[in-house]
């Protein structure tokens, strides 16, 4: 891409890619720990539910100013937790996101205000696990 545009195609591109990717996450009837093989896969590499949920809280909660916490497949089929700034991407990493969290603060103030660890404790109510396995399944892992 041009250098004049690749800060408009991060920023707008990104914007999109992630909360398309967002959106179709959560669900009213969401939340829970998953089943099947993303929840096998969060087990085999983090150990547990518990604790991979406390390392994605953790990334949720250190992005400095607005980003979001992913979780991702690298390059050799393995899930991770990332965090990345503003409307950065993993693809820009050549990695590939499954499940996505926005903390920027327009994604929580009205309800939250300044409370970013109440709206992470919360946004797992709604995590709609189908949709994040979909995502996993459309990987091929």
């Amino acid at each position: 891409m041009p250098v004049g545009i690749q800060n408009a195609i991060r920023n707008h591109g990104g914007g999109h890619f992630n909360h398309s990717l967002f959106w179709q996450i959560m669900s009213p009837k969401g939340g829970g720990e998953p089943r099947g093989p993303v929840g096998d896969e969060i087990n085999k590499v983090f150990g547990s539910f518990d604790a991979f949920q406390d390392q994605f809280n953790t990334a949720a909660k250190t992005v400095f100013g607005s980003g979001w916490a992913w979780l991702v497949v690298d390059r050799n089929g393995k899930l991770r937790i990332v965090a990345t700034p503003n409307q950065d991407s993993p693809l820009l990493q050549g990695l590939e996101p499954i499940m996505g969290l926005d903390v920027w603060e327009h994604a929580y103030y009205l309800k939250y205000q300044n409370k970013r660890p109440d709206y992470i404790n919360a946004w797992w109510h709604v995590i709609n696990w189908e949709q994040v396995e979909q995502n996993l399944d459309a990987l091929g892992i």
